[in-house]
């Protein structure tokens, strides 16, 4: 196990290399000036100047990302801008303030609207699927394939307006969306994102229902399955310690890739329910011409998927032990 997870995540160490490279070729090296895109809407001449200064624009694009990478692990110095600490994602000029300052500021928000949805909408669906499954070809089987089909069709944009024109203005049965640190206040916390991670809830729940359902069904018609019952242990038992198992497998890779997605930045979900996360930092970076506030974000979001690509592996690995073989 340990040889397993050492092999994968020196192979996202190079990813996350490869990804960097690219990202800051594309950003730096394919605009015609990416000093007066770092440099904002606002921008003297002077203030151009020494943004180009800084970036090293004048150096060769290899040699400006070593000085980046460089940065990234040493630190970095900005002129009159300051030292910019370790890990150093590069300097903001439209916010002047290190780009990873505001990334960690952001973070936590992103953070608790994602792992909050995870719960719910792998609570519903997967719930959802396995009584699908258990009463295959019933009633309540086809209600809820005709709910996934229904939920799937949704837009969060849409479902999220709905849900607060009803829920929080009219009804008064749920709050306005707002964030507030689990560590000032755990009851406000969960009341100010229980409607976002309710709306997520209702689009991704299709996906698990219809994934779990698919792959028990699946499951409980293979021989070993049937060799199981033969043999005389109960439904329950059958239904748990071997069609279960043998369903998590998609089922654990479309929640690491949905976790991380969200993760990287709900861009839909924040700006639908006005939560300042990651999402809208990067909507802010684009309309602003922000290039290193962009570029870390984008990294961020990169570093996201690769880190719960890694996790998945692991749970693969814990399920299936022939995974560790590969």
């Amino acid at each position: 196990m340990t040889r397993f997870l050492i092999r994968r995540i020196l192979g996202a160490l190079v990813i996350l290399l490869i990804i960097s490279a690219v990202t800051f070729f594309l950003f730096y090296a394919v605009p015609r000036d990416p000093a007066r895109l770092a440099c904002g809407k606002v921008c003297t001449p002077e203030t151009l100047e020494t943004v180009r200064h800084n970036l090293g624009i004048a150096d060769p694009v290899p040699v400006q990302y070593w000085h980046w990478l460089v940065g990234l692990f040493a630190g970095r110095d900005y002129g009159n801008y300051g030292h910019c600490d370790f890990p150093c994602l590069g300097y903001s000029f439209a916010n002047h303030e290190p780009v990873f300052n505001t990334i960690v500021d952001r973070m936590p928000l992103t953070f608790s609207l994602s792992l909050g949805a995870a719960f719910f909408f792998v609570l519903f669906g997967v719930g959802a699927g396995m009584i699908a499954a258990v009463k295959q070809g019933k009633a309540v089987d086809k209600i809820a394939s005709s709910a996934s089909l229904l939920g799937s069709a949704m837009q969060v944009y849409f479902v999220g307006i709905i849900a607060m024109y009803f829920l929080a203005d009219q009804w008064h049965v749920l709050k306005r969306p707002e964030y507030v640190s689990f560590s000032d206040n755990p009851a406000k916390w969960a009341s100010g994102l229980l409607l976002p991670w309710l709306v997520l809830a209702i689009i991704f729940t299709a996906n698990y229902t219809r994934m779990t359902r698919s792959q028990l069904v699946e499951q409980l018609s293979e021989d070993y399955v049937r060799t199981a019952r033969a043999k005389g242990l109960s439904r329950r038992s059958v239904f748990f310690r071997f069609a279960w198992r043998g369903a998590m497998g998609p089922i654990v890779t479309i929640f690491g890739l949905d976790v991380a997605l969200l993760f990287g930045g709900a861009i839909i979900t924040e700006q639908t329910f006005s939560l300042q996360g990651i999402g809208a930092l990067a909507v802010k970076s684009v309309n602003e011409s922000d290039l290193p506030m962009l570029l870390g974000v984008t990294l961020t979001a990169a570093g996201a998927i690769v880190v719960f690509n890694i996790i998945i592996d692991a749970v693969y690995a814990l399920i299936d032990p022939r995974v560790r073989l590969a």
